[in-house]
């Protein structure tokens, strides 16, 4: 692993290096506004890692964060949860079996009731596409997407570009194979614009029948045969295979999907001999991923990338509040 150095923000001259109120997806992000958060990552990246005293900063103390997860989450609560107590602030998390939403709310009046409440900055998980854009335009405090139906999922992206980033030393011009269920994944749709935003050459890898129509025009070449869409890539990100959003028959069985679109050890050779593997969790082991791949600790980064999603999401909720905050030279 490479630590590198944290590099100036390639922002513009004159140019405010994140002018945007809310964080609800990487498209219409400028590649130097990405640049720019995943460098305020790095100073995050050292405190975390540091002692038990160490691991606290107070920039947000006074400050109300509310997670609002209507769709289930392990890893991303929790490390929304961790960096908000991590920067100081008073963190709520939303219990969504007990909210009024289960007992017929609208979206809208949830929104409104939340803003009621006076939050500093509101982090939402939902699973209908565009109801976090749709809280955002309702609400007077900062929105961080933490995922949304087939949409975006944004810090999972810059996450995983932070990744690539320190274990590369650069992302402009690798390449990186997207494997596996794109078509249901916010995820691989986070990365995509991202990732081609930072000039990194991807491609998607999957079955025809989860592979998202026109695809393509996202400036990715694809690929269903496996073994052809890693042949020499930098980076192989596999994605979970979401049968909880299938209605239907996509792939015959998971016995089935691993014999051809599995990463094992074998199929691994295929790409370049320093590949880099990845998986934004959780894995489903045996299915689209072996064990004794994702648990390489020369060539996963599986672990990292969680590691990485605590800097990013304190980065974000930094970033987001200072306005709000009223930090100098911030507007």
């Amino acid at each position: 692993m490479s630590d590198i150095a944290p590099r100036p923000p390639a922002t513009p001259e004159g140019v405010h290096p994140f002018p945007h109120r809310h964080l609800t997806g990487i498209q219409g992000l400028q590649p130097w506004e990405i640049m720019f958060l995943l460098d305020e990552a790095e100073q995050w990246i050292a405190l975390n890692r540091g002692s038990a005293q160490a691991r606290h900063d107070h920039r947000l103390a006074g400050l109300t964060q509310i997670n609002a997860f209507f769709e289930n989450s392990t890893r991303t609560l929790l490390s929304f949860e961790i960096a908000g107590k991590r920067l100081g602030a008073d963190v709520v998390n939303m219990a969504v079996a007990q909210s009024s939403v289960k007992k017929g709310e609208t979206l809208i009046d949830t929104a409104v009731t939340l803003n009621a409440m006076h939050a500093d900055v509101i982090v939402i998980r939902h699973e209908a596409s565009g109801a976090v854009d749709l809280i955002a335009d309702k609400v007077d405090c900062p929105v961080l997407n933490a995922g949304d139906g087939r949409h975006e999922h944004p810090t999972q992206a810059l996450l995983d570009a932070l990744t690539i980033r320190r274990r590369k030393g650069r992302i402009e011009g690798l390449t990186v194979a997207i494997c596996g269920d794109v078509l249901h994944s916010r995820v691989a749709r986070s990365n995509i614009l991202s990732l081609t935003a930072l000039n990194a050459q991807v491609r998607v890898v999957g079955p025809p029948t989860l592979i998202p129509a026109a695809i393509d025009r996202m400036g990715v070449s694809v690929h269903t045969d496996f073994d052809e869409g890693i042949a020499g890539a930098d980076v192989v990100m596999m994605l979970r295979l979401q049968r909880e959003r299938m209605a239907g028959g996509y792939v015959p069985s998971p016995r089935e999907y691993h014999a051809l679109y599995g990463l094992t050890p074998d199929r691994l050779k295929q790409a370049a001999p320093d590949a880099l593997v990845m998986h934004p969790g959780p894995m489903n082991r045996g299915v689209e991923i072996d064990s004794v791949v994702a648990d390489d600790p020369d060539r996963s980064a599986i672990t990292e990338q969680v590691e990485m999603g605590v800097a990013v999401r304190m980065a974000c909720l930094d970033v987001l509040t200072r306005t709000r905050r009223g930090v100098e030279g911030w507007a």
